[in-house]
C-alpha cells in the first residue's frame, strides 16, 4: 500500500476474486500436511483422502442441483470453458457454428476468436448483440440458431455489469433444436439459486476463487448423456474425463465453500443486495453526471457498475487506492489499452462515460460502515479529477452558464 494515505482496506472487487473463507482454509490445512495421500491410491491412507474428495463433490453438486458424477474438476473457470466448447466441436465434427454474445468473458470470447488457428478448421461464430441495458433479445437469439450450430456458450451473469441472462429459456430453445448449451456460471454460482434439474444446460463452468474458495480449482458440469471429449489427456482421474492428480486441498476447500454458499444465499440476496443498493443510490445522487450500466433489477445482488462522465477509470482507481478502496474499472486501460470495456461498448455506453466506469462487487464480508466510507470519499475524488479534465470543463460550461455553475470546476 506504498503511497496510500490510509492502511485501511475496503475490498469491493469480489467479481475479480474473493477472500478464502476462514472455514474453507481450516478444512484445507490438513491436506497439506497430515493427509497428503493420493486419492487414487488403493491403501487406506490414500482412501481417506479420496473419501474427502467424494464428500466435496457432493457438496458442490448439491449447490447447483446436479449429480456428483456429472462434475469434472478442473484448474479454473477458463479451463472449464475451453473444455466444454472444444469438446462440443470435436464430438460434432460436421458442425462448426457457435453462438455466443459480444459481452462474454475473455475465456470464451478469445477462444471463439482464435478457434480457426487453434483447430486448423474454419468456424462461424455468431456474437449476439445486447440491448442498452445489457440484456439479450430472445428473438434474435433464436434466429441465430441453425442446423450447423454445434454449441451455444452464453454466460449466466455478466462479470462487469452483473446482468443475468435467461439461461433456462435459452437452454430450452437450444435443446428443442438438438444444440448443445454451455454457460459460464462463474459469477452466478453461490450468489443466485441454480437448479440444473430444471435448467437443461449441457455444460456449466464454476471457478472456486469467485465464491470464497482458493484460486486454482474449478468445475465443469457435464450433463449425463452429453457427448464429451477430454481436454486434458492422462490417467484415469475424473472417470477418464480429465487426467492429472486432483488438487485435493483446493477441491475440499471448494466443497466447503459451496456448503457455506447454501447457507449464505439468503444473505447475498437481502443484506448484500441492500448494501449494493445503498452504495449505488448514494453514488448516483451525490455525484453529477453519473449513470448506472446494466439492467437495474435483472442482475446479481452484489454488483453495480457506475460510469462517471469525463474522467478516466484508471485515474479514479488510483485515487481510490490512496484510501484503500479496492474496485475495478470497466475500462481496459489498466492493461495498456486505450479502448473502453468491450462489454460497455456492446451496450452502447457513450465513450465519455465508458472510460470512467467503475465496478463495485460486494460480498458477505462487506459492511455498512464500508459503504459509508466509500460514499464519503468518492464525491471529492470525482470532483477533483473533473477539475483537471478539459472535457468536463468544456461540456459542463457549455450546458450551464458560468454564473449558474455550483460545482468547483
Amino acid at each position: 500500500m506504498s503511497g496510500n494515505e490510509s492502511t485501511k482496506v475496503v475490498y469491493m472487487d469480489n467479481n475479480a476474486t474473493t477472500r478464502v473463507a476462514p472455514e474453507v482454509l481450516e478444512v484445507m490445512l490438513p491436506y497439506f500436511s497430515d493427509l497428503y495421500g493420493n486419492p487414487s491410491s488403493m491403501h487406506t491412507f490414500g482412501g481417506q483422502v479420496g473419501a474427502a474428495v467424494i464428500k466435496a463433490r457432493k457438496n458442490i453438486a448439491s449447490l447447483i442441483g446436479a449429480s456428483p458424477d456429472e462434475l469434472v474438476f478442473t484448474s479454473c473457470g477458463t479451463e472449464s470453458d475451453s473444455t466444454a466448447i472444444l469438446s462440443a466441436l470435436q464430438s460434432l465434427p460436421g458442425k462448426r457454428h457457435i453462438v455466443t454474445t459480444r459481452v462474454e468473458h475473455p475465456a470464451v470470447k478469445n477462444l471463439c476468436e482464435t478457434l480457426d488457428t487453434l483447430t486448423g478448421h474454419k468456424h462461424n461464430v455468431t456474437q449476439l448483440p445486447v440491448e442498452s441495458d445489457g440484456t439479450i433479445d430472445l428473438q434474435k437469439y433464436e434466429e441465430s440458431l441453425g442446423d450447423e450450430t454445434a454449441i451455444v456458450s452464453i454466460m449466466w451473469a455478466n462479470n462487469e455489469t452483473g446482468v443475468i441472462f435467461p439461461i433456462a429459456e435459452m437452454a430450452r430453445i437450444a435443446k428443442s433444436r438438438n444444440i448443445l448449451f454451455h454457460t459460464d456460471a462463474v459469477q452466478a454460482v453461490g450468489k443466485v439459486p441454480i437448479n440444473l434439474a430444471e435448467v437443461p444446460v449441457d455444460f456449466l463452468s464454476i471457478s472456486g476463487h469467485k465464491l470464497h474458495a482458493p484460486k486454482g480449482v474449478g468445475v465443469l458440469y457435464v450433463r449425463k448423456g452429453t457427448p464429451f471429449v477430454p481436454f486434458m489427456i492422462g490417467g484415469h482421474q475424473e472417470h477418464g474425463r480429465r487426467g492429472g492428480t486432483e488438487n485435493v486441498a483446493s477441491i475440499i476447500g471448494l466443497g466447503m465453500a459451496c456448503e457455506l454458499a447454501v447457507g449464505h444465499m439468503e444473505e447475498e440476496n437481502t443484506r448484500v443486495k441492500a448494501l449494493r443498493d445503498k452504495l449505488e443510490n448514494g453514488l448516483l445522487t451525490s455525484i453529477p453526471n453519473a449513470m448506472l450500466n446494466g439492467h437495474k433489477d435483472q442482475r446479481l445482488p452484489n454488483t453495480t457498475n457506475v460510469s462517471f462522465e469525463f474522467v478516466e477509470g484508471e485515474s479514479i482507481l488510483l485515487h481510490m487506492d490512496r484510501y484503500g478502496i479496492c474496485a475495478s474499472s470497466g475500462s481496459a486501460c489498466t492493461s495498456g489499452s486505450l479502448e473502453p470495456s468491450h462489454v460497455l461498448r456492446a451496450m452502447g455506453v457513450p465513450f465519455t462515460a465508458a472510460h470512467g466506469s467503475i465496478r463495485f462487487s460486494l460480498s458477505i464480508y462487506n459492511t455498512e460502515e464500508e459503504v459509508d466510507y466509500i460514499l464519503e470519499k468518492m464525491p471529492p475524488i470525482i470532483a477533483n479529477l473533473r477539475a483537471m479534465s478539459p472535457f468536463w470543463k468544456s461540456s459542463h460550461q457549455g450546458r450551464v452558464g458560468k454564473s449558474q455553475c455550483k460545482c468547483e470546476c
